[in-house]
């Protein structure tokens, strides 16, 4: 089964491009850049641990990927905006060995940079939220035994569901909406590990 972009993300499929982008710096500011907007290398500064000139170097790398572009201007002209490609980015682990090792990389570098992010979650977002949220809010940890095309079925399935959410028009989206963290984790287990259903 050939896997859709309902998101309209950026497909990265260049080894070079996934390596540039596995670096703390790299992939805070084009966090920050699809979360927030467009921003200068000073306005990012603060946000992604890294001075202006340290951050103004890694968005021309991460341009020279198509990761990043120069966006319309501020009230200061004479300060380059940036801004992200799309609004978020996907990559598929490729066949050659190079291009494993880069996924593998990047893959790793993200999982680090959210880690951290479930425990921040519950100790300062959580005990502020009203109920309606905080019922809503949490976690899943559900096992499956599938085949690869099942998996890349399920996650079609799930993409077919988030897309309208993830694309519509800020316009659109209703009073009291707020941003909402979906982290998803598919985890394959290996061929050492159980298939079966527990006994």
């Amino acid at each position: 089964m050939e896997r859709g972009n309902r998101l309209g993300d950026i497909e990265i499929t260049d080894p070079k491009a996934m390596r540039a982008l596995a670096h703390p710096v790299r992939l805070a500011i084009l966090e920050r850049l699809q979360r927030h907007g467009p921003a200068t290398a000073t306005q990012l500064s603060p946000d992604v641990g890294a001075t202006p000139s340290v951050a103004s170097w890694h968005l021309r790398h991460l341009a020279g990927f198509g990761l990043v572009r120069d966006a319309e201007p501020g009230t200061d002209r004479r300060e380059r905006r940036w801004e992200a490609a799309a609004r978020g980015f996907r990559f598929e682990v490729p066949e050659d060995e190079e291009g494993q090792s880069a996924a593998r990389v990047l893959s790793r570098q993200m999982f680090a940079r959210s880690a951290d992010l479930p425990h921040r979650w519950v100790t300062e977002t959580e005990p502020g939220l009203d109920p309606a949220w905080l019922r809503l809010a949490g976690l899943a940890n559900t096992r499956v035994v599938v085949s690869a095309e099942e998996l890349a079925t399920i996650e079609d399935a799930i993409e077919s569901v988030l897309a309208p959410y993830v694309t519509r028009d800020p316009a659109q989206r209703p009073s009291g909406a707020r941003g909402v963290r979906l982290l998803r984790y598919l985890l394959p287990e290996g061929e050492d590990e159980q298939t079966g259903e527990p006994a």
